[in-house]
């Protein structure tokens, strides 16, 4: 790995305008490459001779490349050769924290995942389980990767996650307070680190990679053992002070007497989190331990008392959904869940819930399930280094590669 860098920055005050340029036309290739560059210049309002300066230097930096003509031309004039994202020169390392387990993957700049490994934690101190976690990001850039150039490490958990700092304030069921999570990444991976909370993440992705109307404004609502929120409007996402925005894990539930840590009862978290619902099915026989994956699998083979479970839980999220669409009005709300995907009729049950309480004209339009089911945890890791990227790609992630060489 490259040796130790210092922890992220963003461009200086004198080439924000040119690198924000520069992610105009990164971004318009990732969203319709292989493209002429007058092409983006339309798209864009750059003048043509500006595209053709930023798209020189970004592919010396490997993110661009030139593709040949789809068609010789038959006409005179200078070619329009396309360029497009270039997806084999660089990868994004990518951990996400769970409660039992650590995601590590790696992705291309297209934000897909090209490997993950998924690593049980449970009864690891905060510093041993990073520590973990940067070996196998190793091996996998070393198995998998050997002739690419790794940008850095994006890191997403839940709980209250200081983006600024790159420390976990605050996750409970983990047992963290005050982890300087992006200081020990970088010391022992030699990497540049991002972090940030995985509902922020995921709006990111969302955003980059996903959901077509995600850019005009989006509601994330997350519910694993973590459940917790993030909003984005076109001009970004919001974070709040000290980025403790999205805490919605307390919000009241109506007919759940679920036992809450705060003290109360009804909380959201405690009512619809992954534990609960394990918990309830073991204790009524329905599985014999209380296991989350047994009991999806059991849903998935149609059994009916486990999809009652699922369905009552889509219900209940569906009331924080219609809560979260009327206070905030987004273009989308994406409900982050394994058994949106995986059970028939949760997320049809949500929808419902929403058109029941919330303002919502077409649930079936506002309301969906994740871009990335199946990869939503690397996915949230990997987004949290490449919203940086395409917000700053002139900046220090692909400048030390460049003074490198």
């Amino acid at each position: 790995m490259p040796s130790p860098v210092d922890g992220p920055q963003r461009t200086d005050a004198r080439g924000v305008r040119r690198s924000a340029s520069a992610s105009a036309v990164l971004r318009a290739v990732l969203d319709s490459g292989p493209i002429a560059r007058s092409t983006i210049a339309r798209r864009t309002g750059l003048s043509a001779a500006a595209v053709t300066g930023h798209t020189a230097e970004l592919a010396r930096l490997g993110l661009l490349r030139e593709l040949p003509e789809a068609e010789p031309r038959r006409s005179v004039g200078r070619p329009h050769v396309p360029v497009d994202l270039d997806t084999g020169r660089h990868v994004a390392g990518a951990l996400h924290l769970a409660v039992h387990h650590a995601t590590v993957a790696l992705l291309d700049l297209r934000g897909n995942v090209l490997v993950q490994h998924e690593e049980p934690h449970d009864g690891l101190a905060a510093e041993d389980l990073l520590a973990r976690a940067a070996e196998i990001l190793d091996d996998l850039l070393l198995g998998h990767a050997p002739d690419r150039e790794p940008l850095g490490l994006g890191v997403a958990t839940g709980g209250w996650v200081d983006r600024e700092s790159g420390t976990v304030v605050e996750h409970p069921l983990l047992g963290w307070r005050n982890v300087p999570v992006r200081d020990l990444l970088a010391e022992s991976t030699g990497l540049a680190v991002e972090v940030d909370g995985h509902a922020r993440a995921l709006v990111h992705a969302e955003r980059l990679f996903g959901h077509p109307r995600a850019r005009e404004s989006i509601v994330q609502l997350f519910t694993g053992n973590v459940v917790d929120a993030a909003f984005a409007t076109g001009t970004g996402v919001h974070h709040g002070p000290r980025s403790a925005a999205g805490a919605v894990a307390h919000l009241p539930v109506g007919d759940s007497a679920e036992p809450c840590r705060c003290g109360r009862t009804g909380c959201l978290e405690a009512t619809v989190s992954e534990a609960t619902l394990a918990r309830r099915a073991a204790e009524s026989g329905l599985i014999a331990r209380p296991d989350f994956p047994d009991l999806l699998a059991l849903a998935e083979s149609g059994d009916s008392a486990a999809l009652r479970l699922f369905h009552e839980r889509a219900r209940l999220i569906g009331q924080a959904a219609a809560l979260l669409l009327d206070v905030l009005n987004p273009a989308v709300l994406v409900v982050v869940d394994r058994s949106v995907a995986r059970v028939p009729g949760c997320l049809p049950t949500i929808r419902d819930e929403v058109r029941r309480r919330a303002r919502c004209p077409d649930p079936a339009e506002t309301v969906a399930g994740t871009s990335f089911p199946g990869t939503e945890l690397a996915t949230a890791g990997g987004a949290v280094l490449l919203d940086v990227l395409y917000d700053d790609p002139l900046g220090p992630l692909l400048t030390r590669w460049s003074r490198a060489s």
